[in-house]
């Protein structure tokens, strides 16, 4: 069951894999002939399509079919590799277009690209390019921009911590929130207010995963975990952190990996937030000590 995000005002897929559906655009409206933008996005002329779209959209905004011209147009620019207007198409379909059978669809392509597109080289309106001055440090860069040492080398395909004077550096200037909502086990990353990534993860067993507004104060790479008997090595495979450990504010609780990822989607931890190994490491990667985390039931 789709539900709205209260303040973020997009639809956020539950647990399950979204089931493909492709749509056509003859049903766009009774009063208008398709076919000539079936022949723009056909031909390529994608710019030309948009712009009838969005004339079409300022007449008749409450359009059903609206959503899924726009899926198409999306898809679209994503064969032609253009991953900023793909993401862009996708970012209006969540924020007006909620009708659209294959909302879980549009969120997971959204994700991916936003993604993507924050890993590479690409320059969009929430990154800046920094030249490197004399006495640099990454870890300084990332403190005075608010971001992570990894984000950095990440989009820069920086090997080493080494950097040189007057290079020139893309740094992401969003300034990242996490939403955790308890009674469909998604976690919500959002950049700006805008969404970057909605992930499946698990939650406390009986709802015991503490409601409210929370900061990320450590992370640690390959954590130790202190069980109440034991001390668990990071290699050991009953370690239930697994790669990674993003704490909060109140000792004990963060969001971190899994051993069990057959249990995500569930009601299955002693109170934190479990992801997928591969996605709690990507999300590692992009936010930075001091990021807000607010769990909601």
């Amino acid at each position: 069951m789709n539900r709205v995000l209260a303040g973020v005002g997009i639809a956020v897929a539950g647990a399950g894999l979204a089931v493909l559906i492709v749509f056509g655009i003859k049903n766009f409206g009774n009063n208008m002939d398709v076919n000539p933008i079936e022949a723009l996005i056909r031909d390529g002329k994608l710019e030309d399509a948009k712009a009838k779209i969005d004339q079409a959209a300022e007449k008749k905004p409450d359009a059903k079919s609206l959503g899924r011209v726009y899926f198409e147009l999306a898809g679209a620019y994503e064969n032609k590799n253009d991953k900023v207007k793909a993401r862009d198409v996708y970012q209006l379909i969540l924020k007006k277009y909620q009708n659209i059978e294959n909302i879980p669809e549009v969120q997971e392509k959204l994700g991916r690209l936003n993604v993507d597109i924050l890993f590479s080289a690409v320059i969009t309106n929430k990154d800046m390019l920094y030249e490197v001055e004399p006495g640099d440090t990454l870890i300084n860069i990332a403190k005075k921009f608010g971001t992570t040492v990894d984000l950095i080398k990440t989009a820069n395909s920086l090997k080493s911590d080494n950097i040189r004077a007057r290079a020139k550096l893309k740094i992401s200037k969003a300034k990242y929130k996490i939403l955790v909502d308890k009674s469909q086990n998604i976690l919500t990353l959002l950049g700006d207010d805008d969404v970057v990534k909605v992930y499946r993860v698990s939650t406390g067993e009986n709802s015991c995963t503490p409601v409210g507004n929370f900061k990320i104060v450590n992370k640690i790479i390959d954590p130790v975990w202190y069980a109440e008997n034991a001390v668990v090595p990071a290699e050991s495979p009953d370690n239930v952190l697994g790669s990674r450990w993003i704490g909060f504010n109140m000792p004990g609780y963060g969001i971190h990996g899994t051993i069990s990822p057959e249990k995500i989607g569930q009601q299955a931890t002693k109170g934190c937030v479990r992801m997928l190994n591969a996605e709690v490491e990507e999300l590692y990667k992009i936010i930075p000590a001091g990021t807000e985390v607010i769990i909601s039931d």
